[in-house]
């Protein structure tokens, strides 16, 4: 593998610790800047709607620009959204400064996929994305509870800034590894996208891929305050136990991919099925550490395994229902990955703030799994209707 992908896998990395290690900090940016819980976990759902928006907005946008240059555009926007968050002096400016880092986020990872690719043979190119999106991977592992330890220790805009240096380390990456001549595949414009989303399999899908996903975010949203306040774990334990949360998503990930290979329909309603008893679950053993740490191993493991699944499907189903715009759709179903981030964010911030509180969000994001169960389980319905249909024709 070329020393390239190296550098797309540092900045990835960067990208994916910016992106979670929020929540991490959530309790120390509220008791900072004076606002609520729920206000602050707004930081999260404005990042992911960021993502959500500026990853098929901009992709567009942009797709005729040179991709290096780009790339490394990108990774100066990015850069300078992490030093802003590290010198924000209120609540608004790290709102911009977090849809900054978004805007770069989205187009990163769509237009980097195709630089990976291009960068090996052809039989190697599934492996060269694998490997720029490890750097996500392990970010989740290992840049999330070392940014939350900053964080504590030195306050949360010194975690910024840490991120920030590792932008600079990716961007010089790039810089100097990724070579000039790249190919400059046809750019998908807005109209391209509109199309993928008039298709109702399509749409449907990516409505599961929101809701089943997104489900575990209005209760990991507010993580740290359940440790540190229903379970008793002090705020440096939180760091800790982020790690066990962190090994268990990319195992989940792991087994997740291989499960869903042949029938990823079917592998998505028992990881569903699965995902919302674990939150359910966490209700009730929330206050005891031993019995909350064993369900969060199951809900880190569960939250992401479902990804790969989700993708595949999205992708077999364009394949069927839009077979020239199967790049595009994939592309949305990421921007669905993050709508749900934000929408369960934004919901587990209205339960904590209302009479349920803090301790009602792990059920909550259950519910939303469940509504993800049900619609896989339509979606699936009408796979073996259309099936029955072409046997007959």
């Amino acid at each position: 593998m070329p020393l390239a992908l190296l550098a797309l896998a540092i900045s990835a990395y960067a990208i994916g610790t910016t992106e979670f290690v929020i929540v991490g900090l959530l309790p120390t940016v509220a008791t900072d800047l004076g606002i609520s819980l729920p206000l602050a976990g707004m930081v999260v759902s404005v990042y992911a709607l960021g993502v959500t928006v500026g990853a098929p907005v901009l992709t567009a946008i942009t797709g005729r620009l040179r991709r290096k240059p780009l790339l490394l555009g990108l990774m100066g926007m990015f850069i300078a959204g992490n030093l802003l968050a590290g010198v924000s002096p209120n609540y608004e400016t790290l709102l911009v400064a977090r849809v900054l880092s978004a805007f770069a986020h989205g187009v990163f990872f769509s237009v980097g996929a195709t630089i990976a690719a291009d960068l090996v043979p052809e039989h190697k190119r599934a492996s060269a994305i694998a490997l720029m999106f490890s750097g996500l991977t392990i970010a989740i592992v290992t840049g999330v509870p070392m940014g939350t330890w900053i964080g504590q220790h030195f306050g949360w805009r010194a975690t910024f800034l840490a991120v920030s240096a590792l932008g600079v380390g990716g961007g010089l990456g790039v810089a100097l590894l990724v070579p000039g001549r790249l190919s400059q595949p046809p750019a998908a414009g807005l109209g391209d996208q509109v199309k993928v989303l008039a298709k109702p399999r399509l749409l449907l899908a990516f409505a599961i891929t929101a809701l089943g996903y997104g489900g575990t975010f209005v209760a990991f949203t507010f993580l740290a305050p359940i440790l540190e306040t229903i379970t008793g774990f002090s705020s440096g334990t939180v760091s800790l136990v982020l790690v066990l949360y962190g090994a268990a998503i990319a195992v989940g990930n792991l087994i997740g991919g291989k499960v869903a290979n042949r029938r990823p329909v079917r592998a998505l309603a028992w990881l569903f099925a699965l995902q919302a008893l674990v939150l359910f679950v966490f209700t009730f053993t929330a206050d005891a550490k031993i019995p909350a740490l064993i369900t969060l191993a199951g809900m880190g493991a569960l939250a992401f395994a479902n990804v790969p699944g989700l993708q595949l499907y999205v992708v077999q189903l364009a394949q069927r229902h839009s077979p020239g715009a199967v790049d595009v759709a994939s592309a949305l179903n990421i921007a669905a990955f993050n709508l749900g981030i934000a929408a369960g964010a934004f919901f587990g911030g209205q339960v904590v703030d209302s009479s349920l509180g803090l301790a009602a969000t792990p059920w909550v994001g259950g519910l939303f799994v469940l509504a993800g169960l049900g619609l896989t389980l339509w979606s699936g319905l009408l796979d073996r209707r259309e099936h029955r249909t072409v046997q007959a024709a």
